[in-house]
């Protein structure tokens, strides 16, 4: 089942089961999957809908920053919900041991010798990665295998 399948039939859960709040999350995505379609001018494959749907959880992970930081706990706290919902469309996280050996590959296969060719080792991690690992945290462990 494709994630914008998935997506149509959470949405008719949600609908069943009066979900608000994971109906309000299904909808807010396929919004942006379909604003996505009309920029492309064509149907979204897989990884491109992915990707909507990994902006989308950066956006909330901002925003939750944000409400933290103002003290806004019930904006935090829906923006945890949703953070929590958005969650379930991407594919299953990479285990630190997972994300430094594909890291390690990478660093091998690129030749990279110090920091300055971090660029390269994350060039090459991050489409290996795409979903399941933060780049943040690929970017922390590309430090400490080129250290």
């Amino acid at each position: 089942m494709t994630l914008i399948e998935r997506l149509n039939q959470d949405m008719k859960t949600a609908m069943k089961n009066k979900d608000k709040e994971t109906l309000s999350v299904i909808r807010m995505v396929r919004s942006s999957l379909k604003n996505r379609e009309i920029e492309l001018k064509r149907p979204l494959n897989e990884e491109e809908a992915l990707d909507v749907v990994i902006k989308e959880l950066k956006q909330q992970q901002d925003s939750l920053v944000e409400f933290d930081r103002a003290g806004r706990d019930d904006l935090a706290e829906k923006a945890r919900s949703e953070i929590a919902v958005l969650e379930r469309y991407l594919p299953e996280p990479l285990s630190d041991e997972e994300l430094r050996s594909i890291v390690q590959k990478a660093v091998n296969r690129t030749g990279a010798a110090s920091k300055a060719d971090m660029g390269k080792v994350m060039k090459a991690v991050m489409p290996e990665v795409k979903g399941r690992a933060d780049g943040k945290r690929v970017n922390r462990l590309v430090l400490e295998v080129l250290q």
